[in-house]
């Protein structure tokens, strides 16, 4: 039994040494997988520990203690089984909507927590209490918005909720939530502190969505990672108050985590997180959607292959539309076909490529493709004036040079990705439509750009097959 305590009061420590260790090891690529097997082995460790606390204590087979164990292991098996089969399951173009239920569901977590120290035996101090009622809104707020963000990437929610004065609207209902979570406090210990802590967390929901209704789909992957900030700093506050240093650790790293990726995020876009939050990005921008239609220039896929081939160096930057056509594999085989004939290749990745942090990098990770080929903006944006092909395939914003040059433009002043400077440009795309600031690319309409209209995975499949006769001939 000594022993077990000793395990039980050290277990918080070795968690958070291994949730620490395991986010150091996902900050590259290489050893990013076993940084994610590790912290997952820490949080087993944890909550078996949690189990061993329970069944050292003199009154265990107390009735409802065996019921509260009962209940526990049923949520682990249902929501360990969901997850497991999800994280299996799912298509990388859903990835960000796993992610944003996940997130969800841990800032679901915290506000449970939250719930519980506010309805349960009246015990808890005043300064606790505070931090339970933090920890309650932000828990919430990230739960409820989550969920907005998953819809919104999934397509149950087309375009964003705006109406006239609705920033005093979101104002008044948060303050009016404040006012109700200071009451839960004051009324803790009266029989209507349990009324106001319900209103307060309905308030708290409806914030997150309040919140998150507004925002355009091209700001979701800022949003996702605001979440996951929220979702850390409500966790580490839930941690305080159970005195639990597992959770005050790794909420405080996923939280500070979170909030390094979304404001490296908003940097990629030139945008602030206010402005990310309270201003409705591609709303006005009708008149640019609208402007002079010029008309693009485009070859077959076995023309700009053929191009390629004969190349010396080749830049890929791929989007959202190679994730959309599964066509990852297929664009790798047609690299190694470029390499074999000697042709350079490197991968072009903008930040906010895709519709979460990373999804590039996971994306190309999964078809094999290796690490140095891979290279971020800043490493690789002067390259771009000496190569001699960019290849974009399904990339819209992120290759604009409006950023650069139209100052009306939505998107002035957003870092990009050079493929413009070039020497020959080919974009794989299915039509001529607009990214999601509702822009109009110039880039389409260049001498030196020429599209390849259709589905990626149907061009890459001809371009394979163009690059193979060339070699067979």
């Amino acid at each position: 039994m000594i022993l077990l305590a000793y395990i039980v009061a050290l277990s918080g420590l070795i968690a958070s040494g291994l949730l620490v260790y395991g986010l150091k090891r996902m900050s590259s690529p290489v050893t990013a997988v076993s940084g994610i097997v590790t912290a997952g082995w820490g949080m087993l460790f944890v909550v078996a520990a949690s189990f061993l606390q329970i069944f050292s204590v003199s009154d265990a087979a107390q009735p409802h203690i065996v019921v509260n164990v009962i209940l526990a292991v049923l949520a682990l098996l249902i929501g360990g089984g969901w997850a497991g089969w999800k994280g299996r399951s799912v298509a990388m173009t859903a990835m960000p909507q796993m992610v944003a239920l996940f997130n969800g569901m841990g800032g679901g977590a915290a506000a449970a927590v939250s719930v519980i120290a506010l309805t349960g035996p009246k015990d808890t101090g005043v300064g606790q209490l505070l931090v339970t009622v933090a920890g309650g809104l932000i828990g919430s707020m990230s739960l409820s918005g989550s969920l907005i963000a998953w819809a919104k990437l999934d397509g149950r929610m087309n375009k964003p909720i705006r109406f006239g004065g609705q920033r005093i609207v979101n104002a008044a209902v948060f303050m009016l939530t404040i006012l109700l979570g200071v009451m839960a406090v004051a009324q803790y210990h009266q029989p209507g502190g349990g009324l106001f802590a319900l209103l307060f967390f309905i308030g708290a929901l409806l914030c997150g969505i309040c919140m998150t209704v507004p925002i355009g789909g091209a700001d979701m992957p800022v949003v996702i990672s605001l979440y996951n900030a929220f979702t850390g700093l409500a966790v580490g506050l839930e941690g305080y108050v159970m005195a639990d240093p597992a959770l005050m650790i790794a909420g405080m790293v996923v939280g500070s985590a979170g909030t390094l990726l979304t404001v490296m995020m908003a940097k990629g876009m030139n945008r602030s997180i206010t402005n990310v939050l309270f201003s409705n990005f591609g709303e006005a921008t009708a008149a640019a959607a609208s402007g002079p239609q010029k008309e693009a220039k485009s070859v077959s896929a076995s023309d700009a292959a053929t191009t390629m081939r004969y190349a010396s160096t080749v830049i890929i930057v791929p989007g959202y539309g190679l994730a959309v056509a599964q066509a990852q594999g297929k664009l790798y085989e047609f690299v190694k076909l470029l390499q074999a004939a000697g042709v350079d290749v490197k991968f072009a990745i903008h930040p906010v490529a895709g519709r979460m942090p990373g999804h590039m990098n996971v994306l190309l990770a999964e078809a094999g493709v290796p690490y140095d080929m891979i290279y971020d903006m800043d490493d690789i944006n002067d390259s771009f004036a000496d190569t001699d092909v960019a290849l974009v395939i399904g990339a819209n914003d992120v290759v604009n040079p409006s950023a650069r040059t139209d100052k009306s433009s939505p998107i002035y002043g957003m870092p990009i990705l050079n493929a413009d400077k070039a020497r020959q440009v080919f974009v794989i795309k299915r039509g001529m439509g607009m990214g999601y600031s509702a822009v109009q690319n110039p880039l389409f309409f260049q001498d030196n750009c020429a599209m390849v209209f259709g589905d990626a995975q149907a061009v890459l499949s001809k371009m394979v097959e163009a690059v193979k006769g060339l070699s067979a001939s």
